[in-house]
């Protein structure tokens, strides 16, 4: 299926669903509960690349091959563009509901996919090890809120080692395109007590060490297709306004290109946000080239916990530093 294809037959399919949700909420007098979609971008997106200082003369220094040129890109602002295989974005960059949070990570970044994964989804500063997933500790496994994994058997945010709660949903897809679709369907048949629902799907394929450039593009270009179609199915299914997509990833890539035509592993990167009540935006803050270590590693500028703490105070209305176990400053893109 291309993607041309997976928009159209996305779009078809759920305007059906669309038309038997709005039918229930006629029936039953309730607005959707609050919806929560969490992609991951596994192996470590490259943040450079996706989100591009184009102004900075040290990016071409930097990637003298991989560098983007200016001519290609989508201009953000006058020193900040997207990867022209994310103009399918641009539409809802325009509308205002969609926020770029740059230089997101934390302090002394572990560069292991296995331990930063953890980090990320245990909310665990890097020498600290948490048994409960940040959105197992969230929910508590209450019975007013939905936990769906799509594509991903791991429990990532969801994992729990205590009792407490009921098991996390997990449904496979064959792909990403399969998996935003699946999850549409399934947010079609939620029960109306659902509160809360929460839907993680994971876009494989980032971890490019070698010929990095087709290869990128490619996976960009299905996210934001993805994320459009997700946009679309949410507007039909009258949940728009009531749902949050975030982008998550273990780690960024190096600032520096290497030898294969690729990057390695690195620190900070930036992630999108987006729904019918996120203030659009650039957020935290440009990459500082001239800053890297001697690993070509970016300065951290914004504690990914702050998008926790955004997601579970502003959005969902809990108590984020008890589930953080510290505070941290929530980022002003939810409109109340």
């Amino acid at each position: 299926m291309n993607r041309r294809q997976f928009l159209s037959i996305s779009g078809v399919a759920v305007c059906a669903s669309g038309a038997w949700v709005d039918a229930a909420q006629a029936s039953t007098g309730k607005k959707p509960g609050k919806t929560l979609v969490i992609v991951e971008l596994k192996g470590g997106n490259d943040g450079l690349n996706t989100v591009v200082p184009f102004a900075d003369p040290l990016y071409r220094t930097l990637r003298p091959t991989l560098g983007l040129s200016r001519d290609r890109l989508l201009q953000l602002d006058e020193r900040t563009a997207l990867h022209p295989a994310t103009e399918s974005l641009m539409p809802l960059w325009r509308d205002g509901r969609l926020a770029v949070v740059q230089g997101v990570g934390y302090a002394q970044p572990n560069l292991s996919h296995f331990r930063s994964t953890e980090i990320w989804d245990t909310a665990s500063h890097a020498d600290q090890y948490l048994r409960d997933g940040w959105l197992a500790r969230a929910l508590g496994g209450s019975p007013r809120a939905e936990t769906i994994a799509i594509g991903s058997v791991e429990a990532g945010p969801f994992a729990k080692n205590s009792t407490k709660g009921g098991p996390m949903r997990h449904v496979a897809a064959p792909s990403f395109a399969a998996s935003v679709d699946t999850a549409m369907r399934m947010l079609a048949t939620v029960e109306s007590s659902r509160e809360i629902t929460v839907l993680r799907l994971t876009l494989n394929g980032f971890d490019a060490h070698q010929n990095q450039a087709l290869r990128h593009a490619a996976l960009l270009g299905e996210l934001s297709d993805g994320l459009v179609a997700m946009r679309r199915a949410l507007v039909s299914l009258g949940r728009w306004d009531e749902s949050l997509i975030m982008t998550c990833s273990e780690f960024g890539r190096g600032a520096r290109e290497n030898q294969t035509g690729g990057t390695d592993h690195g620190s900070a990167a930036p992630h999108f946000l987006a729904g019918g009540r996120v203030r659009g935006g650039l957020y935290g803050a440009m990459p500082a080239l001239a800053r890297i270590d001697g690993n070509g590693n970016l300065p951290v500028a914004v504690d990914f916990r702050r998008l926790y703490a955004t997601v579970l105070g502003a959005w969902l209305g809990l108590d984020a530093s008890a589930i953080l176990q510290q505070r941290f400053e929530p980022l002003p893109l939810i409109v109340a």
